[in-house]
């Protein structure tokens, strides 16, 4: 039996957030811990997203857009913009910084931002590592098209194709695009799996999704999916966290003690320096 997850709803001044996991019902998918849903959104010229700089432990950050721009700038010296299609994956291990910003020359005019940003947990033996960003263009994933079906592997493997995107886990991530009355049988190799449904109706085994909704998926099974209207969904889950994790704010790790480090080097201003960035989100008190 299938379970629907209704996301938690943050507005960000006009700019909505659905926050799907963590939730009662699923701590977690796979290695993802976190799963936003951004947008759809239309900013006013001169407006755009900016989210200050802020720090990650023990995570990997996966950003991917169906519409927009986002710059991003991190404390290694990297500064890249993402694209619709595109793939942003940035490591956090031991720790990093980066800011989430719309470029200048984009807000000069109406301009749309749609997209999800998920968390990857990192294995236990891999919470430690060094921080890396890696950016991967539209054109370098593999693409699956069929009449009516458009799919793309975001991470890992699906389909019987794998993601040029380095991963630490068996990871389990793909962007879903269907015409109308076109289906899809979704790949059940991986061990936990989830269906998202950003914009549009679709049906799973002929029961209606309530759009902007989670759905976590049976193990094992191969469920059909079928869209009603013009449909973008996202696809993730894999192999299941080798161990429990706690989630503080930006932080994730196995340690308790490790997250209490993580708040007081940035307290301490030890997570380093991004070029061209003055501001910075303080620490909660809570």
């Amino acid at each position: 039996m299938t379970t629907i997850v209704a996301p938690r709803v943050h507005d960000l001044g006009g700019f909505q957030v659905r926050r799907a996991v963590p939730s009662i019902q699923a701590r977690s998918v796979g290695p993802f811990v976190f799963v936003d849903h951004m947008g759809p959104a239309l900013f006013e010229p001169g407006r755009g997203i900016d989210v200050r700089p802020h720090p990650h432990i023990g995570l990997a950050t996966v950003t991917f857009l169906w519409a927009g721009t986002i710059r991003h700038r991190d404390t290694l010296g990297n500064v890249q913009d993402i694209a619709p299609g595109d793939v942003n994956w940035m490591t956090a291990g031991r720790g990093i910084a980066h800011s989430e910003r719309t470029p200048l020359d984009v807000r000069g005019a109406p301009h749309p931002v749609h997209g999800m940003q998920t968390w990857v947990a990192l294995p236990r033996s891999h919470e430690e590592t060094d921080p890396a960003f890696f950016h991967h263009a539209a054109e370098a994933l593999p693409r699956i098209e069929t009449p009516g079906t458009t799919l793309r592997v975001i991470a890992g493997r699906a389909f019987g194709e794998e993601s040029p995107v380095q991963v630490f886990a068996d990871t389990f991530n793909v962007a879903v695009d269907l015409a109308p009355d076109a289906e899809l049988e979704i790949d059940a190799r991986a061990a936990e799996r989830a269906l998202y449904v950003l914009d549009g109706n679709a049906q799973l085994d002929g029961a209606d999704i309530p759009v902007q909704h989670l759905v976590l998926l049976d193990p094992g099974v191969r469920h059909r999916l079928r869209a009603t209207t013009p449909l973008k969904a996202m696809l993730f889950g894999g192999e299941p966290l080798d161990a429990p994790r706690h989630m503080w704010w930006n932080f994730v790790s196995s340690s308790k003690e490790r997250i209490e480090q993580a708040k007081q080097d940035w307290l301490e201003d030890r997570f380093g320096k991004i070029d061209g960035e003055t501001e910075f989100i303080p620490l909660p008190e809570r």
